[in-house]
């Protein structure tokens, strides 16, 4: 396994093997596992890129304090059979502060974007960047960030980069609580009251009507500070009938928790 900090190592890393990439702000944990080992299955050579990026941040956010796990990361990465992992500084992904950045459109400030404004023009446009640096043939992301993942398979269409964006299922712990690098913030008492997140995903998904499933999923996170609880279309569209998408972000604390799951709309 190459471990490389600057990005012209990575322009002839792989030769003429399909490559996929993993893209990561590291602190890796089984979510971040399953992603490699999709990759794995699909791509001769795999890159996972390590970069806490500084543009997804707001103001108020936890930039600072964002777990950083390297050597443990890296660990991972070996035992999963990882071809390269770049690890780059943040002078070697924006070389100068960035004019040009990606616009989300109209989605980006919905739902996530209704409460982290910048967040999702510094995803996009990091992503956009990691993209061109590492030249992959696929790229993976998780179901957990439903929305994330919805306004990159977007951009790729949109902007024609040429990449497959796979979509990867959820990670989730014993008790359904989706995996996220920042559920080492919660205390324990927090991490009980946590199993209302899969909980309200549960409940909402029984029912048949979006104005019942955000219903019956506020009820059930009732202990928490809840950010939104929304039903869309599998593009975070207006719901219609069929296939829809629930979505709940909701804080505990300091800490921001996210989830989402399929759902079936029999009635609007």
């Amino acid at each position: 396994m190459r471990v490389i900090e600057t990005r012209e190592d990575l322009y002839t890393d792989s030769g003429d093997a399909r490559r996929g990439v993993v893209m990561t702000m590291g602190a890796l944990h089984e979510g971040h596992a399953d992603l490699i080992r999709a990759a794995r299955d699909r791509d001769e050579h795999v890159t996972v890129t390590i970069f806490v990026n500084p543009m997804q941040f707001g103001p108020q956010e936890d930039l600072a304090r964002y777990p950083r796990t390297l050597q443990a990361d890296l660990e991972l990465c070996e035992r999963l059979g990882v071809n390269t992992v770049y690890v780059p500084q943040v002078a070697d992904v924006y070389p100068r502060t960035p004019v040009v950045t990606v616009d989300p459109g109209p989605l980006g400030t919905e739902l996530e974007g209704s409460v982290r404004p910048t967040h999702f023009r510094g995803v996009l446009t990091v992503v956009c960047k990691l993209l061109r640096i590492t030249s992959p043939d696929d790229a993976y992301f998780g179901e957990k960030d439903y929305q994330q993942l919805t306004l990159i398979r977007a951009m790729v269409a949109d902007l024609d980069l040429g990449v497959t964006v796979v979509g990867v299922p959820t990670s989730r712990e014993a008790d359904g609580l989706a995996r996220s690098s920042r559920n080492v913030y919660l205390t324990d008492e927090q991490r009980v009251a946590a199993g209302a997140m899969p909980r309200a995903l549960q409940v909402g998904a029984a029912m048949g009507s979006p104005a019942a499933i955000e219903s019956a999923a506020r009820c059930e996170l009732a202990g928490l500070e809840i950010d939104y609880v929304a039903v869309r279309d599998p593009d975070l569209g207006p719901p219609v009938l069929g296939t829809g998408r629930l979505l709940i972000a909701a804080r505990l604390g300091t800490t921001r928790l996210l989830d989402n799951c399929a759902v079936h709309l029999e009635a609007l």
